[in-house]
Order: structure tokens, then sequence, then C-alpha cells
């Protein structure tokens, strides 16, 4: 297993104390080829792990600036990938707890090949369910999630393409990211799917968002008044 844990952690703490988003990266887009060690159990597809600091909006808005593929890459941290079983708890059990994250904070895990961005070519025509759910009940939610995902429990075939959860001020956010934002009744299968296996209720907030519409409301900046 590939594990970048501690670059996560130093860039945890420096992002806090304002280094910029350009110290978040390292360019590293991909680990290498995946470890198969024998006699572990492997998934059906092998998985990366990343983190991101979101950019603060409102200054990027005060700044004239929108949103660019560019800059929001460059905020990425390529964490760790996993093949196993295995791996994903040795990863999982080093990543710092989502209480302990600051705010503006998302962590990604997707099949490997996959970047977490709407302009990648699998994530281009498609979107995501996002779940609202209140401080403190995250980190269960998170991991029922992301088993759910590696034991192939959405039985939508090769339709998802990863799971965030972005840890906000009042609430934190899940989201599961799908290819065909238009197949309805896939779409439908997923958010009914995470109804069960996250056992959420009734009055959760859930809402399906395309990556096209996402990325053209980024796109979106008032413009700063001069006095």
């Amino acid at each position: 297993m590939s594990n970048k844990f501690d670059a996560l952690k130093q860039n945890t703490e420096s992002s806090d104390s304002g280094s910029g988003e350009d110290d978040m990266n390292n360019g590293l887009l991909d680990l290498g080829p995946v470890d198969y060690p024998p006699n572990e159990h492997r998934l059906q597809h092998a998985y990366c792990l990343w983190y991101s600091r979101r950019p603060n909006l409102s200054a990027r808005a005060a700044a004239g600036q929108g949103y660019s593929s560019q800059g929001y890459s460059q905020a990425l941290q390529l964490v760790g990938q996993v093949a196993t079983v295995e791996q994903w708890w040795a990863l999982y059990s080093h990543i710092i707890r989502l209480h302990d994250l600051p705010l503006h904070t998302d962590l990604h895990l997707f099949k490997k090949g996959i970047q977490p961005m709407w302009e990648d070519p699998a994530n281009s025509k498609g979107g995501k369910w996002v779940i609202r759910v209140r401080k403190g009940q995250a980190s269960r939610a998170w991991e029922n999630l992301c088993m759910a995902m590696l034991g192939e429990q959405f039985m939508a075939g090769n339709e998802i393409c990863g799971v965030v959860v972005s840890v906000r001020y009042q609430e934190d956010l899940l989201s599961i990211w799908n290819r065909t934002a238009s197949d309805q009744i896939t779409t439908a299968r997923i958010r009914d799917a995470l109804k069960r296996l996250l056992n959420l209720p009734l009055n959760t907030t859930m809402e399906y968002k395309t990556h096209n519409d996402s990325l053209k409301a980024w796109k979106t900046v008032p413009t700063p008044t001069k006095s």
C-alpha cells in the first residue's frame, strides 16, 4: 500500500497557518502500480484517497477570481491508494479524524484513474447526490459510505466514481459521484441505496447536482464593486 498520510498531516497544519494552496500540491497525480499482497482480500477496483482544502470563496470573489481547474488541482493532495480490504483499513486507521480536520476540508475516495474533479472524463457528464449531516454524525456515515462503495453495494455497475466528505461550519456534507447524470433510473437507485445503507432519517436533506451545474455556479463570481 502506498501512503502519503504524513504529507496530509503536514499540509493540514500548514494550511491553518495561511501558507496558501500552492504549498499543498506536490505535483503527485499517481502513486504508481498498486500492490496485491498474497492472502489479502482483493477489492473489485483500486481506489485513491485525496485531500483538499477548499479555497476561500469570498476572498476569491473579492479579488475577482472564479473557479479554475488548475487552481483546484493544486489544492488536491494524493494521500494513498488501496487495492485490498486490509490495505483500506490500514490507511483508514491513520487518517486524521473528521472532527480534527479544519473547516472547508474535503476527503475524496475515488477509483484509481479518476481525479475528484468535475472536468475528469469519467465525471464530466455526471453528477452527485449530496447529503447534509449534522455535526458529530458524519464520521460513522462517512465510514459506512466508503465501505458501501468498496463493497460494491450500490448495484450501479460502473456508474460510481467516488465518494466525498466535506467538513463545514454548521454541518458536514457527504456526496457520491456517478458518471451519467442523465440516467435517472440509476441515479434514483443510488439515492435509494444511500437511504438504506446509511439508515438515513426521514428528514435528511438530499439533493442531486450535475457537475455541469456545479461548474457553472463556481464560474459565476460577483464582480467586486469599487468605492
